[in-house]
Parts: structure tokens; C-alpha cells; sequence
């Protein structure tokens, strides 16, 4: 695996744990912030061919 996809997934699993944890606190706003960071993330794994379900 290159730096590039270790990277993304990286990002990718901390931003889905950050976005547990705002639901969890109930703060609707970061939640909404790290939903998009995560559809973001999502879109470019995509465009670059990296398999996210089979990574995490």
C-alpha cells in the first residue's frame, strides 16, 4: 500500500471516529463538519480507485 492510500484510509477512519463521537455528544453541527469531510474523503478514494470497505 503507498503513503497516498495509507493516508486516505487513515484520514478516513479518524474522521468516522470523530463523527461518532459528535453524535455521541449530541453537537449536530461537528457532526454535519465530519459528515462532509467523510462524503469528501469517500468521493476522492473513489476518483483514485482506493477500496475503502475492504481497507477498514
Amino acid at each position: 500500500m503507498d503513503a497516498f492510500t495509507a493516508g486516505l484510509l487513515q484520514r478516513i477512519r479518524s474522521t468516522e471516529h470523530d463523527l461518532h463521537r459528535a453524535r455521541e455528544a449530541g453537537d449536530d453541527f461537528l457532526a454535519d463538519v465530519e459528515q462532509s469531510e467523510l462524503e469528501d474523503l469517500h468521493r476522492l478514494a473513489s476518483e483514485y480507485g482506493v477500496e475503502v470497505s475492504a481497507a477498514l
